[in-house]
């Protein structure tokens, strides 16, 4: 005799034994059910945010500041499509998450009442798998499957539609077992043996890293891999991540995503190295071609869609990225021998004067230069961020135009270190920072954000401030959108702008984060910003600065 138990609860049960942790959501009258269950599982922490598009961004902060499965809950069909945004960044950095939805009673839903709709075929183009639970008795064959589905690679989030009467009934049911596919593979023999020649026939390889260096931890592996040929190494054109250790003397920073510049710094290589990542994906059109012509590619990753998705590739291995280079590295010095350290050591010498580490100091002299101008400049602004943060916090950056030298100051040294918007679909970092605290309690999180990204999401400091969290946020007051009218002056010629100020009224964003609980500063003269940052950056609890800087379109 099974033991009975309402669907409620065994939804809570099934989410807790897949891993999850932390609930995020915004309770609905069809989610009830579910917030009734939460006083039988206390170990479940819920954590609320006031827009579900938050909802799901802190979500996917979670997850990929801590590599595993979230669940996150919205109210019925206006619930998705507010979230339908964060989904779709969700998507594209490939979080495993399971997306749930309330949904009308069946029958009742039948007759279309208020709230109700296609919640599934509403889901289903940015999600891996998206089904609706019919009986209770599926629930746990539902729940465990997604988890799956979203855990595997290539990793996503999944949507499951809960109707009201599933949730309420009760009935004896097993609950299965939670699996988790283990696909850290490395390429067969011959594969390998082919990858090692072609990268040992190539005089001048260049790799680029994508965020699979992060989701398998391969950053030592890949950082090894750049020395043993003493070649240089760059993040891809969509650098969100910690996908690669700044301070190897390999490091050259992220490639541009302006198709010429991209050309233009591949043009001396005759081999790319891609690991883990669509290695050039651009974002404007341009009728320069980023991958100057002849340069041959070799690619290796879990993300089949990755795998030579805009040009051909003469070898491409689905594969672990950190298992394959565990194998390649010693394979490459086996058959490489005495020629290939000499080359390294060629190479890493000609690299010393070029690389990150030689980069940043006259970049930050440079900066520093700007150290008493009033607005404050938003590049020293970024440099007294990166000086005044602990060793060990986690950065979240959303600054846009404010941050550009961000990378190019910060050293990333362990793969949950940074985190930054992937997608381009702004407002996900000040929510994305609440999960990032919450995966990582006993670090202290800095947000970085441009005044327009953090409108779309202003309320999640009010979640921030409810959890009490080590998370401090830093808006940058530009007065607009900056990154919209440079490009409406560089394409159109164009500096009349339309719709991209916000000074008429001037938005308080410190006034703000007061009347959400967050103790607050604002910040427009340089001299105090070095001793406000290290006060806010020292102590617990959620604050926030707001600093004007200039608004200069260039």
């Amino acid at each position: 005799m099974k033991n009975k138990i309402t669907g409620r609860s065994a939804f809570l049960a099934l989410l807790k034994d897949e891993g999850v942790t932390h609930l995020f959501g915004n309770p609905g009258t069809t989610e009830l059910p579910i917030m009734h269950a939460l006083k039988d599982h206390p170990d479940l922490t819920y954590v609320m945010a006031m827009q579900e598009s938050l909802v799901v961004a802190m979500a996917d902060g979670f997850s990929r500041a801590s590599g595993k499965l979230v669940a996150c809950n919205v109210h019925v069909a206006p619930g998705l499509g507010n979230a339908m945004g964060s989904l779709y960044n969700a998507s594209f950095t490939g979080t495993p998450l399971i997306l749930t939805a309330g949904q009308q009673e069946q029958g009742h839903g039948l007759t279309e009442p208020v709230l109700y709709g296609p919640l599934v075929q509403m889901a289903a183009p940015l999600v891996k798998w998206a089904v609706e639970v019919t009986r209770l008795e599926d629930l746990p064959r539902i729940v465990r499957r997604a988890a799956k589905i979203a855990t595997t690679p290539p990793t996503g989030p999944v949507f499951i539609s809960l109707p009201g009467d599933i949730l309420n009934s009760e009935a004896g049911i097993e609950l299965g077992r939670s699996t988790r596919v283990d696909t850290r593979v490395k390429p067969a023999d011959e594969s390998l043996q082919a990858l090692t020649a072609r990268i040992l026939k190539a005089e001048r390889p260049v790799i680029i890293v994508g965020d699979e260096i992060v989701k398998s931890d391969a950053l030592r592996e890949a950082a090894q891999l750049a020395e043993t040929l003493g070649c240089p190494a760059y993040q891809s054109s969509t650098p969100y991540g910690a996908h690669f250790l700044s301070e190897s003397p390999c490091f050259m920073g992220a490639l541009a995503r302006i198709q010429k510049i991209a050309r233009d710094t591949l043009a001396p290589y005759d081999l790319i190295i891609a690991l883990g990542g669509d290695p050039l994906r651009m974002s404007v059109y341009s009728e320069t071609d980023p991958l100057p012509d002849g340069l041959s590619i070799v690619h290796v990753g879990l993300v089949d869609h990755d795998l030579a998705r805009n040009y051909g590739v003469e070898i491409a291995l689905k594969a672990d990225v950190r298992e394959t280079l565990r194998a390649l590295v010693p394979a490459l010095k086996a058959a490489g021998g005495g020629a290939l350290e000499t080359r390294a050591r060629q190479g890493l010498d000609a690299l010393a004067s070029r690389n990150w580490t030689a980069r940043r100091k006259p970049l930050v002299e440079q900066i520093s230069k700007a150290g008493k101008t009033s607005p404050i400049d938003p590049d020293w602004l970024a440099l007294q961020v990166v000086e005044a943060m602990p060793d060990n916090a986690i950065l979240v950056d959303e600054g846009l135009t404010s941050s550009r030298q961000m990378i190019a100051l910060r050293p990333h040294r362990d793969r949950y270190g940074y985190h930054a918007l992937a997608s381009g679909g702004i407002g996900w970092g000040l929510p994305a920072s609440v999960g990032v605290s919450l995966a990582n309690p006993e670090r202290s999180v800095v947000c970085y954000s441009g005044d327009g990204s953090s409108m779309y999401s202003i309320q999640s400091l009010w979640t921030a401030a409810n959890h009490k969290l080590p998370l401090t946020f830093v808006i940058v007051n530009n007065g607009g959108y900056r990154i919209i009218k440079q490009r409406l002056l560089a394409f159109h010629g164009d500096d009349h702008y339309v719709g991209m100020d916000f000074i008429d009224p001037p938005v308080d964003f410190t006034g703000m984060a007061k009347s959400l609980g967050l103790e607050a500063t604002r910040v427009t003269d340089p001299s105090q910003l070095k001793s406000v940052l290290s006060s806010a950056f020292s102590r617990p609890g959620a604050k926030l600065i707001e600093v004007v800087v200039s608004n200069s379109v260039n």
